[in-house]
Order: C-alpha cells, then structure tokens, then sequence
C-alpha cells in the first residue's frame, strides 16, 4: 500500500514537472539581437520599436531584444558578434557593411536582417536582391546613381553663390564610397562646383574638415552617411554654424541636431520596416527568400533657424520643394 502511494505521488510529480517545462515552452518569447558599431544614443531604434509594437510586439513581454555596441571600435564587433550567437538568438539584425560581414563569418545558421547598408550586391552579401541564397536579408538605404547629384543641385539652388563644397565621406564604405565620391565630382562638375574631398575615419578628421574653410575657400560641405558622421551629428551642425556656411546631409537626424538641410531616404521608415523581416523570420520565413528591400521614402528637410544663424535666406521655390521645413 506504501509503495502503490509513494509510486503514485512519484508519478504525479513527474507530471507536473512535465506540464511545468511544456508550461515553460509554450510561454518561452523570442529573443533577437541588435548589433551596433556604434554607442548606445542610436537616432532610430524607437522607429523599430514602433514597427514592432505595430505587429504586436512588446519590449519586455512578448520579445526579448538583447543589444550590444562596439562604441566606434571595430575591432570589439568579433567578440559582440559571439557574444550573439552564443545567446542562441532567433535574429541578428546589424547596421553597417562591417558588423553584417562579421556576424556572416560568426554563424551560416542564424538569420541576419541587414537595415540601411546600402548595396547588398555589390558588397558580396547577397546573391541576388530577389533571391539573397544565404542567412542574410534585409533593407536597403542605396538609392541608386543620382542621389549626389540631387543633393548638390539642391545646395545649389539654396545657394547659388557656393563653388567649393568639401565633402565628409565614409571611408570605411568600401567601394561603395568611392562610387559616391566620384558620382558627387561629376555632378559638381555639371553644376560649376569643386568638391574637396575629406575620408572620415574619427571625429578629428571631421575638425580638420572645418578648420581647412579658409585654406581651401570652403563654401558648403556635403556629408555623408556612417557611423562617425552620424555620431557625431550635433558637433557637425555646430561647426557649420560657427563657420557660418551651408551644410546638405543625407538624413534628417543632422537637421534635427542644428543642421541647414538634408535630403535623402527616410532611415526611420527603414528601421519601421525593419520590424516586419523580424516578424517573417520569427514566423518561420527563410533569409535566403525574402527579398532585400529597396527604399521607396526619399525627403527632403529645410532647417530655418539653422538658416538664419548663417544669414541665409531660403526662397519660397526651395521651401516650396521641402518635405518638412523646421522652424
């Protein structure tokens, strides 16, 4: 009789330990990982966070994210990206062309969602933007031959007088920086305009920039995307007011942080979206058939203060053009 009861007791122990670790199954929430060659201050992740909350999403309830940040240290991506991989994360999403091809050396298995790294093809991470063939996919913030040129012409009808615009590019771009560099001198050269060019590799290649004005007859700059540009977004409106000479960005965060006026995709919308390839991965979707998107949101922002503490005055036809104008 002991025995039958301890046996019994014995046995629905074992079933509630079963029901428990099913209980733990059924409510175990996906985890993803956000790799950043940057610091924490990153301008966009409320527009994933908001692109997740849109699909159902919680932060903290139904999805777990897990970030890690190289803080401008490229060489801490290796560790952060095992780091990762070692979380047995469902998603690793990157932003830069470096972190992607980092975590494809750190795993094959788990899916990456690359957001705003340009041309995926021509940067050898994809087979195809239709068919990417591997465990990477994602968004793109490329877009296409022309963007240089319309972001000089822009400059130029809000300031006819400029003839030297220095150019602040992302070094680190690869290829696909020099393709940008050399766009921008043949659409300066239509224009009437000398580009001289600055390779951003730290925030002390960006103060020498500003410091050449006068050596060089500086009169507009032209900045580029990357991390150390984005980073140090704030410092470069403050020096193009202290100069007192226009500035065209590639992203509204620039415009936001003090500066004159930008133009280019909608990097927020980018990181919206970005949201829904998590989604199609955690539902089951494989990287290797899930096209990388092409952005389809360009604006253009007008910064009035910044404008007048330079002395400049926009036209109505410019203003007329801006998507957004700050006043």
């Amino acid at each position: 009789m002991r025995k039958t009861v301890i046996a019994s007791v014995l046995s629905a122990m074992f079933f509630a330990l079963g029901l428990s670790a099913e209980a733990q199954q059924l409510t175990k929430i996906p985890r993803i990982g956000f790799l950043f060659i940057g610091s924490k201050d990153q301008p966009h992740l409320d527009s994933f966070r908001q692109g997740l909350r849109d699909l159902g999403y919680v932060e903290g309830k139904n999805i777990a994210i897990e970030y890690r940040y190289a803080e401008g240290k490229p060489d801490a991506l290796p560790a952060l990206a095992a780091e990762l991989a070692g979380l047995n994360v469902d998603v690793i999403l990157t932003t830069t062309l470096r972190a992607s091809r980092v975590v494809l050396q750190t795993t094959s298995t788990i899916p990456i969602v690359g957001v705003g790294l340009g041309d995926f093809v021509d940067a050898g991470l994809v087979k195809s933007l239709a068919q990417p063939g591997g465990n990477l996919t994602g968004l793109s913030n490329s877009a296409g031959p022309g963007m240089r040129g319309k972001q000089l012409e822009l400059l130029k009808e809000a300031v006819p007088r400029i003839s030297v615009v220095a150019m602040l590019w992302n070094i680190d771009a690869g290829p696909l920086a020099s393709v940008a560099l050399e766009e921008a001198k043949t659409a300066a050269k239509a224009l009437g305009i000398q580009i001289e060019p600055y390779e951003i590799k730290g925030a002390a290649d960006i103060e020498r920039a500003f410091d050449d004005v006068k050596k060089f007859r500086i009169n507009a700059f032209l900045i580029t995307g990357g991390p150390v540009t984005t980073k140090n977004s704030t410092r470069i409106a403050e020096l193009a007011t202290k100069v007192r000479l226009p500035a065209m960005y590639n992203t509204r965060q620039f415009v936001e942080d003090g500066g004159l006026m930008a133009y280019g995709v909608n990097f927020g919308d980018i990181y919206r979206r970005a949201a829904t390839y998590v989604d199609k991965v955690l539902k089951g979707r494989k990287p290797a058939d899930l096209p990388v998107e092409q952005p389809v949101k360009f604006e253009f922002i007008i910064n009035l203060k910044a404008a007048k503490q330079i002395g400049l005055t926009i036209t109505p036809n410019v203003l007329a053009r801006a998507d957004k104008v700050i006043k």
